[in-house]
């Protein structure tokens, strides 16, 4: 026992019982033990002690608040849905280690945090106030303290967490309603983070169907904008197809008053207009055998339901309004009309084909392909086959020599009216009508034709494990899934992509929709999952600067203007194509500066065509012409064309072929005596003119027999034979030939002007002798010489002129002259001498070997552009 007795007065009797140490309550709340007392009549042994009766004492042990309470968790959590009153979310509870009633007891519980809607009972329950908003607030952090009966409150707060949970609703949760694609990304995944709720209902399937909405991009997808001549190339469609709405241009202008969209070479017909192909475009007999082919956006219209409206129709120009052929809409029917001339059996045969579909009348675009191989025709509707309804036969048209007007938009009404006018107008769009006389097209080239360059698309098809169904529809705009495992769907929609092949694509939004359906187990009603309405935003590409260069100046002798191959016109044309970024460095965007834009490399893309027109007076067919070899062409996605207005190369290939061929046109001139020079422009195009060139344009001098003699003459003055080898060589061989025989450019840039300052002065001493005589004799050089002569800035007479009388005595000086500054320039004299030496040695060579016709060929190599050169 933690006490002792001591003996205070021994004679009275009176002693005190104290504690030996500190008496903790938390160890013991109360002691029990028995207390005796001895006299002091002992022995001397220490025996016969008289002894008291035994006491029991018992002592209680008063507690001392000495102990703050302590929760037992260090943190509280809790869920909670919104919009619900709980009457007890959850409950805190402390502790004290104080050993009596009044200071152990935890007597109240308070809430520190103000302004929370929560409250807190004297048993630690916690409760909300009023409803709670997910929307509003996602959890709530409160601080909770706690106190005994003593009013001694909890040595630390403790944190308690609620999270507020939406009402549960059947969805799919964590996708983007904006999805972003940059040109060029390749395949993106539309939705990598979903995940499908289901409230823990008892689903047994779930049939996903993911919709990509692009009707209202140009012809109901993103398509190759191209020419339908070069898509139908580029599809490997046999040649021979007559594009009939082309877009607007010289030679072809009867499309320029029709309304267009110029992206997409779309027209739109308002029932106003109509256009007249001109005649020869197409042939007048189509044979039993062909294809018409069209883009079609069209809806029905109020009023007009009795009226029919012309795509397509041949009829008589004048005196009579017989339709030969013709492809019209009627209540929402396509209708093809064929009626055979008598010429052929007069029978009654087929003549009017119907097709009813919806998609006529749906105002959506629609690719159909009509192939006639008489008396079957059949339809094509984006790559589905149909077959006529209804097919109607008539008589043949009686024989006439009345010549026939095809147009579109509009039938042509020659004959039973005051005045010829347009009837049966179409209301709606079209795009790439083309007509194939003798041919019909294929299953796969149709399928080609009509095919989107974006969808929907899968990444990993392997990965979508065995319990998920898929189907895409041909254009893979929609993609249907079906599974019966609530994961495996969520994976297999994570792998759903968003993919556009075009290197331009158009810029703008595509909706995508995304429906379900959820099938329950045992249960007639099952959860309603809402829609996915997103779209992905297709960024604007960055625009490609298409840039033609080379040399834009030369002159020749008449003598290859005249001779069996011509001149070539653009030996070193270029074709480059670049993008322009902007680029936002972190140092300069610091500073405060503008973007600073950064031209990128060369960037390659295809083109669809290039022309070469003829500016000032077209061609005249009977004494000149532009040329081409088609073998030129083979190998290539390239086709030409040839006018008097010009050249034109049209097909979708890359920039190196289109420059391949250029550099193998040829003008030919074989009457040159009339034609002084000739002046050509350039433009190249992709998309069908969306991208377009600079125009680059040529001017071409013809040198006529003095000219070209003396020219001749000139220039075997100034050039050397080193120069003459050196110019063909790669650039490091250039450079050391330079170093060791070639005169300096200030040199050569000398003479020449000495050259042309002698040509000035023969021209005014020739004037001053025509003044007294009018005839001459012309010049029989017959030396050809295919160097190029740039003389913008000098003009020259083209008249017959006489003969030099000392033409090496002009050699000799000119050679003089440049030894002279050969000296003046080189480092050291022992140079300079190798270099007369060497000079002197190849000009005795060319003397000698004036007739050879390896040298004349050498010669006739070079061309000389002096276009840079000041005089």
């Amino acid at each position: 026992m933690p006490f002792e007795a001591v003996v205070l007065n021994k004679t009275s009797g009176e002693g005190r019982l104290r504690a030996k140490n500190p008496i903790d309550c938390e160890l013991q709340k109360e002691y029990t033990f028995i207390i005796q007392a001895y006299d002091c009549g002992s022995g001397p042994s220490g025996t016969n002690w008289k002894k008291s009766h035994k006491a029991v004492v018992h002592i209680q042990v008063k507690d001392v608040n000495e102990f703050s309470p302590a929760f037992k968790e260090s943190v509280y959590k809790a869920t909670v849905t919104e919009g619900k009153i709980y009457d007890s979310i959850l409950q805190v509870e402390a502790m004290d280690e104080d050993c009596s009633p009044q200071y152990s007891q935890i007597c109240n519980y308070e809430i520190v945090t103000t302004d929370v809607p929560f409250a807190i009972d004297r048993n630690g329950n916690i409760r909300n106030t009023e409803k709670l908003n997910y929307d509003k607030q996602h959890q709530y952090e409160i601080m909770v303290t706690a106190f005994d009966c003593g009013q001694k409150h909890a040595r630390e707060d403790v944190l308690v967490r609620v999270n507020v949970k939406p009402v549960c609703k059947p969805g799919w949760q964590d996708w983007n309603k904006r999805i972003e694609y940059k040109p060029g990304s390749g395949s993106i995944p539309l939705f990598p983070s979903i995940h499908l709720e289901t409230c823990d209902g008892p689903v047994s399937s779930i049939h996903a169907t993911i919709e990509l909405q692009t009707n209202y991009i140009g012809k109901g997808c993103d398509r190759e904008t191209y020419s339908e001549k070069s898509l139908q190339k580029l599809c490997g469609a046999s040649s021979g197809a007559i594009d009939l709405l082309p877009s607007p241009s010289a030679t072809t202008n009867w499309t320029a008053g029709l309304l267009m969209d110029n992206n997409d070479i779309i027209f739109k017909f308002d029932g106003k207009q109509g256009a007249k192909i001109p005649d020869g475009i197409v042939p007048k007999n189509l044979t039993d055998q062909f294809t018409i082919t069209l883009w079609m956006k069209h809806g029905p219209s109020p009023g007009l339901r009795a009226e029919k409206e012309t795509i397509l129709c041949n009829s008589d120009k004048t005196e009579m309004n017989r339709h030969h052929y013709a492809l019209y809409v009627h209540n929402c029917r396509l209708v093809f009309l064929l009626r055979k001339d008598f010429d052929q059996a007069d029978t009654f045969r087929p003549a009017e084909f119907h097709w009813k579909l919806d998609q006529i009348c749906d105002k959506e675009w629609h690719y159909y392909v009509v192939n006639v191989e008489f008396p079957v025709v059949t339809l094509y509707m984006d790559g589905t086959t149909y077959e006529p309804y209804l097919v109607t036969n008539d008589w043949p048209i009686h024989p006439s020599h009345i010549a026939m007007q095809l147009t579109i938009g509009a039938c042509w009404q020659g004959g039973e009216v005051t005045k010829p006018r347009f009837a049966q107008y179409f209301h709606g769009s079209l795009a790439s009508l083309t007509i194939r006389p003798g041919k019909i097209e294929s299953q796969k080239v149709i399928s080609c034709l009509q095919a989107c360059k974006e969808g929907l698309d899968i990444n990993s098809l392997e990965s979508l494990g065995q319990g998920i169904k898929y189907h895409f529809n041909p254009s893979q705009s929609v993609l249907v899934m079906e599974g019966d495992d609530i994961e495996n769907i969520n994976q297999a929609l994570r792998k759903v992509s968003y993919i556009n092949s075009r290197q331009f694509p158009t810029a703008g939004i595509r909706r995508l929709k995304v429906s379900s359906t959820v099938q329950c187990f045992g249960e007639d009603t099952c959860i309603s999952i809402p829609d996915i309405d997103a779209y992905v935003m297709v960024f604007q590409a960055n625009e490609p600067k298409i840039t033609i260069s080379g040399m834009d100046h030369f002159a020749r002798p008449a003598a290859q203007f005249e001779s069996e191959r011509g001149v070539i016109l653009l030996p070193d044309i270029r074709i480059v194509s670049t993008v322009t970024k902007t680029e936002h460095p972190v140092e300069f965007k610091e500073n405060g500066g503008a973007n600073k834009p950064v031209v990128l490399e060369e960037v390659l893309h295809n083109l669809d065509f290039c022309d070469i027109l003829v500016s000032g007076a077209e061609l005249d067919p009977e004494q000149e012409c532009l040329e081409l070899d088609h073998v030129e062409l083979q190998g290539k996605h390239l086709d030409a064309t040839n006018s008097t207005a010009g050249y034109s190369i049209y097909g979708v290939d890359t920039m190196h072929n289109y420059e391949l061929v250029l550099r193998q046109i040829r003008y030919r001139n074989w009457y040159t005596s009339a034609t002084f020079d000739r002046k050509f422009r350039v433009k190249c195009s992709e998309l069908n003119g969306r991208y377009t060139s600079n125009e680059f344009n040529l001017e071409v001098n013809i040198l006529h027999s003095s000219n070209a003699n003396f020219m001749d003459h000139v220039n075997h003055m100034i050039v050397q034979p080193q120069f003459l080898q050196s110019v063909h060589h790669p650039e490091g061989r250039i450079s050391a030939v330079h170093n060791s025989v070639v005169p300096s450019v200030a040199t050569i840039v000398i003479v020449i002007c000495v050259s042309i300052l002698i040509l000035i002065i023969a021209l005014g001493i020739y004037r001053i002798r025509t003044a007294h005589q009018h005839s001459s004799t012309d010049n029989d050089g017959s030396k050809e010489n295919e160097m190029d002569w740039d003389d913008s800035a000098l003009t020259i007479t083209v008249n017959p002129m006489e003969k030099y009388e000392k033409p090496h005595q002009a050699e000799e000086e000119s050679a003089e002259e440049e030894d002279i500054e050969d000296e003046e320039e080189d480092t050291t004299s022992a140079e300079s001498d190798e270099s007369e030496e060497e000079e002197e040695e190849e000009e005795e060579e060319m003397i000698a070997q004036k007739g050879d016709k390896q040298n004349s060929t050498r010669q006739e190599q070079l061309e000389w552009d002096d276009s840079t050169l000041p005089y």
